[in-house]
């Protein structure tokens, strides 16, 4: 499902003694628009401005290869992307760059996984609700919901099945004319898992990506903390990206992706009832069991996935289903703004007293 910017709110909490920062590096931000339609900010700490600069040049021109790969709404010269299989691999085979042969497999996987609660293959049936989004932005007044007919119609043609890839020749072709990928549930943490690899072996290994909410963080802050500190948004607060107002919880964590998926960005309103953007392949509407999930893991492609997924269960499910998975924790804001965490969690919590004293 396209997700547009969850927001996270980065919170710099500085030391008590502000000469605790190693004299060799400093601390630099960068931030950057038009990629995967946010606002993407680079903090890190580097010996030298330059040395800051080449790594965040390099890592905006990756955000802009893997968002020219993965957008579905537009072509660009020379990439055979996501638009181009939506509209030629139904005629034949299209041999694509590996990043997106290798996410396409990823979503083909965790399709299984998930239990098809994540579906790649459901485009068809978000193209509806992207139009009546569309529609409702740009006039309230002519709000409407799709109709479950077409709505129906447009899920026979989301058989991951027809979405067939070929290893060794790179290729990917739809068995089904009709059949639309959407990469919006995991496209965006996937390409920041990939260019954050990339700094990790760079001179700026201290690190947080803030792509329009989802957050990668590297090794702890150069300046004496322990950890960076990651607010998490209130779902009923404004969204803002330079203060601390409308947290909700604040997480201290290095090394590990931050990534929310929740009902109060891309809606909107009709008849008093907020319809939003993550579609349930179940029931063909926007899910409501929820206002919000947070997951916390290393890897912020399988952070992305996850929170869509968990989004899509009730949290008793949803609470069951991380339990029984690895180096995975979550946090939930129910439909009675109550907060669930899991235990794992809750020593990186600043409610239930965790902190983030200097080295």
């Amino acid at each position: 499902m396209r997700r547009l910017a969850i927001f996270l709110t980065i919170i710099c909490l500085l030391p008590a003694l502000s000469g605790c920062a190693q004299a060799s590096y400093e601390k630099y931000t960068y931030s950057f628009f038009g990629t995967f339609d946010t606002v993407i900010t680079i903090q890190g700490f580097a010996p030298s401005k330059e040395s800051f600069e080449q790594v965040t040049a390099k890592a905006q021109e990756q955000f802009q290869a893997y968002h020219q790969m993965f957008d579905r709404y537009h072509a660009y010269e020379g990439v055979n992307n996501l638009y181009t299989l939506n509209h030629s691999a139904a005629k034949a085979p299209v041999q694509v760059p590996a990043p997106l042969f290798n996410l396409l497999s990823y979503g083909k996987r965790m399709y299984t996984e998930t239990g098809g609660l994540v579906n790649i293959a459901l485009g068809a049936v978000l193209e509806l609700w992207h139009d009546a989004r569309d529609v409702a932005d740009a006039n309230p007044s002519d709000a409407y919901l799709p109709e479950m007919e077409k709505l129906k119609g447009a899920s026979l043609n989301a058989d991951i099945a027809d979405l067939v890839l070929d290893d060794d020749a790179q290729t990917v072709f739809y068995a089904n004319a009709a059949l639309q990928v959407d990469l919006g549930a995991v496209a965006k943490g996937y390409a920041t898992e990939l260019v954050a690899q990339e700094m990790l072996k760079s001179e700026v290994s201290s690190f947080y990506i803030n792509a329009g909410g989802n957050v990668r963080v590297g090794h702890a802050p150069m300046d004496g903390r322990k950890n960076w500190g990651i607010g998490i948004q209130d779902p009923d607060g404004m969204v803002m990206t330079d203060a601390n107002s409308d947290i909700l919880e604040v997480l201290f964590l290095h090394n590990t992706s931050v990534v929310t998926s929740g009902d109060y960005q891309r809606f909107f309103m009709l008849d008093g009832k907020r319809y939003h953007h993550i579609v349930s392949p179940q029931t063909l509407m926007p899910s409501d069991h929820m206002r919000s999930v947070t997951v916390i893991t290393e890897d912020s492609g399988y952070a992305d996935l996850l929170s869509t997924a968990l989004f899509l269960m009730p949290y008793e499910e949803g609470r069951a289903y991380v339990d029984g998975l690895d180096g995975v924790e979550a946090l939930w804001v129910l439909n009675d703004r109550t907060v669930h965490m899991t235990e794992g969690l809750q020593q990186s919590a600043r409610s239930l007293g965790a902190s983030n004293p200097a080295n």
